[in-house]
């Protein structure tokens, strides 16, 4: 009997809908994804989830708890899986009592960074996460974090993302085939956080200093599109849906992505799935799994201008290697491949759901939570 699991997400992407998609093309798993509807055109747009059994939530219904709860409800869930605890109409379902047969589990892309907020969570959120079976992270540093919650480490999973890498693939090999392209790309909000002041400052010190500057595309949209006007060799290309993406990637001779903060950016691995070579900050926290400097890319300080200009100036330098060093890349993103994310969600699923149903006691008492995540 398939296992029925309903998804209670934020935000659609590109990458998350390959996810589901092949999930629920799957023998085991019937799956229902309940997410926030695509409201602006910088939003990936709704027909991402088409073949996918899904509710999309628009502003008003996305706070409406009862609403959510009786949604939930009607697929009769088998597991519900969260991502994370900061919206609250779906934090209230692992509370409600008509769901106390369903296991739960908890995604959840936070680093640790050891403030103040973090250090209290544990004791802030501890009634939430007694009631989670399993959490998901996306990769070492949110494992850390997931640690000093107080999760149990056998209750703990990596690879909460994965990308349609199979649509990727072929971007290195029809790149490949001519002279490697000499262009920079940035994909990206263009928000203060991703660091767009630093990004046009160094590339400019960078174009002073050689004869034959590459161009440097950028695909976003934000409060900070007006820092890129008018500056010379920016190609700004705006927001682009998933289906508009490929002539530019397959353009690119290089990725790069300087942020302040970037918990796990798939940019990052969908980069590396293109078979780019990447320059990206030691505070984006994918690069921990799929970045290795002079081997694939380079791992740069955050807030360091110079830096992103050297960076630049060494991709320039070392242009025969690109392909090489993007060929790298490519293997460093084949885990986070939508097949690989199934068959590691299709074995936490169920064991989470194994956990919930051996944590019942048919007298109730004390063993009723000991499968819970808390150590």
């Amino acid at each position: 009997m398939k296992l029925k699991v309903v998804f209670c997400w934020s935000d659609i992407s590109g990458y998350m809908a390959a996810c589901w998609r092949a999930l629920q093309e799957s023998a085991e798993i019937d799956v229902f994804v309940i997410a926030f509807q695509a409201l602006t055109e910088t939003a990936f747009g709704d027909r991402l989830m088409q073949g996918i059994p899904s509710k999309l939530l628009d502003l008003q219904a996305r706070q409406d708890s009862n609403s959510i709860e009786q949604l939930v409800l009607s697929e009769h869930p088998d597991v519900v899986v969260m991502c994370g605890w900061l919206h609250q109409p779906y934090c209230k379902l692992a509370t409600s009592s008509k769901l106390q047969n369903a296991a739960f589990i908890m995604g959840m892309d936070t680093p640790w960074k050891d403030n103040l907020r973090q250090r209290l969570a544990p004791l802030v959120l501890r009634s939430f996460l007694q009631r989670m079976d399993r959490v998901v992270v996306t990769g070492e540093r949110s494992w850390q974090y997931a640690k000093r919650l107080g999760i149990a480490a056998e209750r703990i999973d990596r690879g909460l993302y994965g990308i349609d890498y199979n649509s990727w693939v072929p971007l290195w090999k029809k790149r490949s085939q001519a002279d490697w392209p000499r262009s920079f790309l940035f994909i990206g909000r263009y928000i203060p956080v991703k660091a767009i002041d630093l990004l046009v400052q160094a590339y400019q010190d960078y174009r002073d200093r050689v004869e034959d500057p590459w161009d440097l595309v950028c695909c976003g949209q934000g409060e900070l599109k007006s820092q890129l006007a008018g500056k010379p060799g920016i190609i700004d290309r705006g927001f682009l849906q998933p289906t508009d993406m490929e002539s530019v990637w397959q353009s690119a001779g290089a990725f790069i992505l300087p942020s302040r903060f970037d918990p796990w950016p798939l940019a990052i691995v969908e980069a590396a799935a293109a078979g780019l070579p990447i320059i990206c900050t030691d505070v984006c926290g994918s690069e921990v799994e799929v970045v290795r400097s002079w081997y694939n890319g380079l791992v740069i300080p955050e807030e360091n201008t110079a830096s992103i200009t050297q960076a630049f100036l060494t991709f320039h330098q070392h242009h025969a290697e690109l392909p090489i060093w993007g060929q790298r890349s490519q293997t460093l993103a084949a885990p986070y491949a939508s097949g690989i994310w199934v068959d590691r969600w299709q074995a936490s699923l169920r064991i989470a759901k194994v956990s919930k149903l051996s944590s019942t006691s048919l007298f109730g008492g004390a063993s009723a939570g000991k499968n819970r995540v808390l150590t």
